[in-house]
């Protein structure tokens, strides 16, 4: 019998093939919890992207609601930091720890999260956070580099072939900032 996994996810073109990959060895449901994506019709395209995907799939998707202005409360004074900076990695935390705690109360055998999958993301910091949370709260972390042997440019086809909606900045609007939309 497969162990239960929360796959907390960011968006359809870095997840999908990921998913495909961990249902190999997993029984996967999908956890989308992003109240730092802005504005709120820029989140439900993102949720209805990857929901669409997976609900085709025959994967269980999971919809948390957006709670944007509790996350803005708890990113406040950190609006000029840049990208990969305090904002970014308190961001982190927020994200996998509502996941976790998810999959606790919901009966699920380990966890693991496609922010770690993004180059624009601070992989090193996404594991550790992962593995301090499978300490804290006595759940299993999928520790993979889901980046090793070329899998971004695999992904990156798959997306293409499933003509995913790709999104242009990470999500906040503080990252806007970084991005020519």
């Amino acid at each position: 019998m497969k162990s239960k996994l929360l796959f907390h996810i960011c968006c359809a073109p870095c997840s999908g093939l990921l998913s495909r990959q961990l249902r190999e060895n997993y029984d996967i449901s999908v956890y989308f919890d992003n109240p730092n994506i802005w504005p709120l019709e820029e989140f439900h395209k993102r949720a209805q992207e990857a929901e669409k995907f997976f609900r085709a799939e025959g994967v269980e998707f999971i919809l948390a609601d957006w709670n944007h202005d509790q996350w803005l409360e708890l990113t406040r004074g950190l609006e000029q930091e840049p990208e990969r900076g305090k904002r970014c990695k308190l961001c982190y935390h927020h994200r996998l720890e509502q996941a976790v705690q998810y999959a606790v109360a919901n009966g699920f055998d380990c966890f693991t999260t496609s922010l770690s999958f993004s180059p624009y993301k601070d992989q090193r910091t996404i594991l550790n956070l992962g593995r301090a949370l499978s300490k804290k709260y006595q759940i299993g972390f999928i520790d993979v580099d889901f980046r090793a042997d070329d899998n971004w440019r695999r992904a990156r086809d798959f997306s293409n072939d499933q003509d995913f909606y790709r999104q242009k900045y990470c999500g906040c609007e503080f990252s806007m900032n970084n991005v020519k939309i």
